[in-house]
């Protein structure tokens, strides 16, 4: 089981409870994490440790990679997210169809983020091989 606490600081502002990794979340304070931004990191944070994990392990000439997140919010309350892009930009001697497979382990099997999201959130996934 995973317990975890944030404490209220004062107007919409939270931080994580005494003992527990630092975190700072803020409804809207230029410069903080908002609940939805943490949401964004954690899912590209997880898919892209995935395949950086696979294509390790595969021994493939892995030199570079940065994950780009682009989210369409519902227009009403709640402003869940509707649809999640990823964008995969990796630097590298690696085959398109082992990047494809990488990212599709962790979309279906591995990332326990994506895999905790509604059903209905649309994600698609695109990458771009840059031969290092």
């Amino acid at each position: 089981m995973a317990t975890f606490s944030m404490d209220w600081i004062g107007d919409l502002k939270f931080k994580s409870g005494e003992g527990e990794s630092p975190i700072e979340l803020h409804s809207s304070t230029t410069g903080m994490l908002s609940p939805m931004q943490a949401l964004a990191y954690a899912q590209i944070a997880c898919m892209a440790m995935d395949v950086v994990h696979v294509l390790i392990k595969g021994r493939h000439d892995l030199q570079k990679m940065r994950v780009r997140f682009d989210g369409d919010r519902a227009p009403e309350h709640p402003r869940r997210y509707l649809a999640i892009k990823l964008h995969f930009d990796i630097t590298g001697n690696i085959e398109d169809r082992v990047v494809e497979r990488a990212i599709e382990l962790s979309r279906t099997t591995y990332c326990s983020v994506s895999n905790s999201l509604r059903e209905d959130i649309r994600l698609e996934t695109t990458f771009e091989i840059r031969k290092g």
